[in-house]
């Protein structure tokens, strides 16, 4: 909870004159609110997951505060002992919802810093605290820490004061307990499953994924004995299947996909894996925490990969975590041994980006659904995925529990690996990269950028055909969009009569070269 509180100290000093203050002792100060650590937080490793923080008072020289002149002020101890009303109030369990913020763009912008920042500051942004350490001014408080009777930072590793502002940030958007940030959504993916995912265990997950996060369940999770069941996005019977054949722990999925943004029904698959004790993860980086609320549907878990929408600038890489506080101290426990720590620079960065979240998945689910109603009729395009359109599978579960459908669309070019390449290199305004989310419009060829260590016929096994482009809008005027990516559809080779087949032969090598002359 947080809020103002008026406080009586105890200050330990030298006798003072008269005149050194206004009014009588004890002195009643009004502290800045601090983020209160949950009972049950303080039973789980408390000394660790920087929850709170318990601040000493500092004397200014300001007139208007009554207090002493410089001189006076330094001969204070700095040892301030806080009335036991205070430590009730400590005891208090966790309930940070600022209640002027009606909004989540609102909330993008001031939680974690307009009360309850937690660093002594008058500056409008959150300072970088650039430490390894925390000094602790005698035995005695390194005691008081361990022993749990004071929570506060020991090392960077376990948490800095800059980072801790960017995860509460993060899980008032989430409608989180509790968010641990990682050096990137992949580390938080992996650090999550090896937490929570006990030896020799089960876990589901769904076809349609980040290739790096398949090929760490598929080829990491079995040397700990880990079965890995995969089933299809909308397969739920085959979920139940799973959940009641199996003690499965964890039922892992993005949603929407990554590439063709299938949605997974979360309210339906939470309450299928409730029933068998079964956790539920949800991989919302497709989705942004604007569009879609995981937990709100019943997911107990969230992840995101930071370095995308919540970031939004292509500048900074970050992964969190979020939900409940019981689950995300045990991610938290074994994260501190693993380390893969967020930078506290990086914590700004995306404490910074989140500020204009709300502005930019505004603009990008706006030119995302207007270019995907656009190719969907366009004669040079096979095949458009994207959630915001009726004819995508999962549209239904889209609509209901989405308020947006994102920035990214998938699609299929009228034609082979040469023209989908011709394609791409026509563009002007996006660059060839793989990534998404950011200001910058990004288009690449999964075929290339994700599968070309694949053999060719393989890559269908993963649904990857040599035409398939993904495209991440960026923040860019809609019109010089639709105009680049019109003209590039133009310039390329009428759509073959015939279907599209395996290249073979001297066509297959020309085009290879082709992509490895280009900006790809």
């Amino acid at each position: 909870m947080a809020f103002h509180c008026s406080v009586n100290l105890r200050i330990r000093s030298p006798p003072l004159q008269p005149s050194s203050f206004t009014g009588n002792s004890p002195i009643n100060l009004r502290f800045p609110p601090c983020q209160l650590l949950s009972s049950k937080a303080r039973r789980r490793n408390c000394s660790n997951i920087g929850a709170a923080q318990i601040f000493a008072a500092r004397w200014s020289n300001n007139p208007g505060s009554g207090l002493a002149s410089a001189p006076a002020a330094s001969s204070l101890s700095e040892e301030v002992l806080v009335d036991e009303e205070v430590k009730e109030i400590v005891e208090l369990e966790e309930d940070f919802k600022l209640s002027f913020l009606k909004s989540d763009g609102s909330l993008t912008i001031h939680a974690g810093e307009r009360l309850g920042r937690g660093i002594v500051t008058d500056a409008i942004t959150t300072p970088i605290v650039n430490t390894t350490g925390f000094v602790f001014k005698k035995t005695a408080d390194v005691l008081d820490f361990k022993e749990k009777r004071v929570v506060r930072h020991e090392y960077g590793r376990y948490g800095n004061p800059t980072t801790m502002i960017l995860e509460k940030k993060i899980s008032a958007l989430e409608g989180a307990e509790s968010t641990l940030v990682m050096a990137s959504g992949m580390c938080a993916t992996t650090v999550m499953l090896f937490a929570l995912v006990p030896p020799n265990g089960h876990i589901v997950t769904s076809t349609d994924c980040y290739r790096k996060t398949k090929i760490f369940m598929e080829t990491f999770l079995p040397k700990l004995g880990i079965t890995v069941i995969v089933i299809d996005p909308a397969d739920t019977p085959g979920l139940e299947d799973a959940v009641n054949k199996h003690e499965v722990s964890l039922f892992f999925t993005e949603s929407p996909t990554n590439p063709f943004l299938r949605c997974v029904d979360i309210e339906l698959v939470s309450k299928i894996c409730h029933k068998r004790g079964t956790l539920v993860c949800i991989d919302g980086t497709f989705a942004t925490p604007l569009n879609q609320k995981p937990l709100a549907l019943g997911a107990d878990l969230v992840v995101h990969s930071a370095t995308k929408y919540i970031g939004g600038h292509n500048d900074v890489l970050g992964g969190c975590v979020s939900g409940l506080m019981e689950l995300v101290s045990e991610v938290r426990n074994l994260h501190h041994v693993l380390g893969g720590t967020l930078n506290p620079n990086a914590a700004y960065l995306l404490i910074r980006g989140m500020k204009t979240m709300h502005l930019r998945v505004q603009q990008q689910n706006s030119t995302a659904l207007r270019m995907a109603q656009i190719l969907e009729t366009h004669p040079k395009v096979r095949r458009v995925y994207y959630p915001g359109l009726p004819s995508h599978p999962d549209h239904h579960i889209a609509k209901r529990q989405m308020t947006g459908f994102g920035g990214v669309v998938t699609f299929e070019i009228a034609g082979d690996l040469g023209s989908t390449i011709n394609f791409v290199d026509s563009l002007k305004i996006p660059y060839i990269a793989t990534s998404f989310g950011g200001c910058e419009s990004l288009v690449d060829q999964p075929a290339i950028s994700s599968y070309w260590d694949l053999p060719q016929e393989e890559r269908p096994k993963h649904g990857i055909k040599d035409n398939l482009v993904r495209f991440s809008f960026g923040v860019e005027d809609f019109d010089d969009v639709k105009a680049d990516i019109l003209h590039a559809l133009e310039v390329i080779l009428p759509p073959p009569s015939e279907k599209i087949s395996t290249m073979h032969g001297l066509n297959f090598k020309v085009n290879k070269r082709c992509c490895l002359d280009s900006k790809v």
